[in-house]
């Protein structure tokens, strides 16, 4: 009888899609990531969860492992949608909320200074957010505005003169929400709407600027140890040359979320493959009627259908980041991926509840974090019925957004 197969950084594959699209020394990189996160990292997650914490340790392991640019990998590599998404993978499989965490510097403000910066912007911060001797925030959505966020920003941005100083200067009024990492991160990437012409603009904005007010999101049932804010902004001073120059529009904007979305579509993928990690050792260890339960029926067919959703997550977000690594980047492929991972991602976390009976719903046996984030997985970063009409509009012909 032969096994299902499995790989060294990501677990169970039965199809090879790792050996297939990594490197050998991008795979190698991410064994070391996953080694890390299993000895250093997954031991603390059930009791961050409880505490609503992030560990400090979970940056001060993974910032030495310089993953947006591991030794030996090349640069094309390093920085392709396929390896990021890979790595998304390994950490989502050990916490929903470390790879969260990663990702908002990784993925969020690494991609908004990418995207959104001049050449001169991106030469001058691009090295530094890959060191984290900078790390930042992404902030866009608003208290009252999340979908509908494209029309609706009540933010606004106001040039002046500068005055004594003669520099021009923006001065920022509003509110911000679910902004994942504020407290911590020394810059937040803040769109805001221009009262001259309408456009939406991005500023970075020191943490610890005058009229900038910060305060934590409590009571969260989802991604507990990540740490979310409420921001306001109250005649908040930045310079034009803290402006990110390529952001001038809702276009721009858009254009930075298409390349987001193939993250979260891998996070939501990486969840499942820890969800069925954690059914596994469960179900291997539990005893019911004289043997474990492993050798049931029933619980046999609920583990092969979490990996036949995680198998089918990884086929679609494999494709998609070969796609955009060849330069075909488009909002109906992302939106579809991460419609159907985080759609399949609850059913998969459903269902390693259920094996886990009782037990599933206690910390102490994993299961239960990867149940509670699946939620969080399934809204952020555009909701199953805004990806849905992403995708609907490009089947159609016709937009169903009011």
């Amino acid at each position: 009888m032969s096994a299902i197969e499995r790989d060294a950084a990501i677990g169970i594959d039965p199809y090879g899609f790792a050996s297939a699209h990594l490197s050998a020394p991008a795979h190698a990189a991410l064994v070391t990531l996953r080694d890390t996160l299993e000895r250093s990292i997954r031991p603390l997650m059930s009791d961050a969860w409880e505490r609503a914490i992030m560990p400090d340790a979970v940056r001060e392991v993974l910032i030495p492992l310089e993953l947006m640019q591991p030794a030996g990998v090349s640069d094309d590599e390093a920085s392709s949608s396929m390896f990021s998404g890979f790595r998304n993978y390994v950490l989502a499989r050990t916490d929903v909320s470390v790879a969260t965490l990663y990702n908002a510097q990784s993925g969020l403000f690494r991609t908004t200074i990418r995207q959104g910066g001049s050449p001169a912007q991106v030469a001058e911060l691009d090295r530094r957010v890959r060191s984290f001797s900078l790390t930042g925030a992404f902030a866009l959505t608003e208290p009252d505005h999340g979908s509908d966020i494209a029309g609706g920003m009540a933010t606004t941005a106001r040039l002046t003169d500068g005055g004594e100083s003669g520099s021009p200067t923006w001065i920022l009024d509003g509110a911000k929400r679910w902004i994942g990492a504020a407290g911590s991160a020394d810059v937040i990437a803040v769109f805001a709407r221009s009262v001259h012409d309408g456009h939406v603009k991005a500023f970075l904005v020191p943490r610890d600027a005058p009229g900038l007010h910060i305060e934590p999101l409590q009571g969260k049932v989802s991604l507990r140890p990540m740490q979310n804010a409420v921001l306001t902004f109250d005649g908040v001073q930045v310079a034009e040359s803290s402006r990110l120059h390529n952001v001038n529009g809702w276009r721009d904007v858009s254009r930075i979320l298409r390349a987001m979305r193939s993250d979260v579509a891998w996070i939501a993928t990486g969840l499942q493959a820890g969800a069925l990690d954690a059914a596994l050792r469960y179900v291997t260890e539990r005893e019911q009627f004289g043997r474990p339960i492993g050798g049931f029926q029933l619980v046999q067919e609920k583990l092969a259908r979490i990996l036949g959703n995680l198998t089918a997550s990884l086929g679609m977000v494999v494709q998609l980041s070969a796609h955009q690594d060849a330069g075909h980047l488009v909002d109906h492929d992302s939106a579809l991926a991460k419609m159907q991972t985080a759609r399949m991602a609850r059913e998969s976390v459903a269902l390693a509840r259920e094996v886990a009976g009782g037990n599933g719903i206690l910390l102490e046996h994993d299961v239960a974090r990867f149940f509670a984030d699946a939620e969080a997985v399934y809204s952020y970063e555009g909701t199953h019925e805004i990806t849905s009409l992403i995708v609907g509009r490009a089947l159609t012909g016709a937009s169903a957004f009011v």
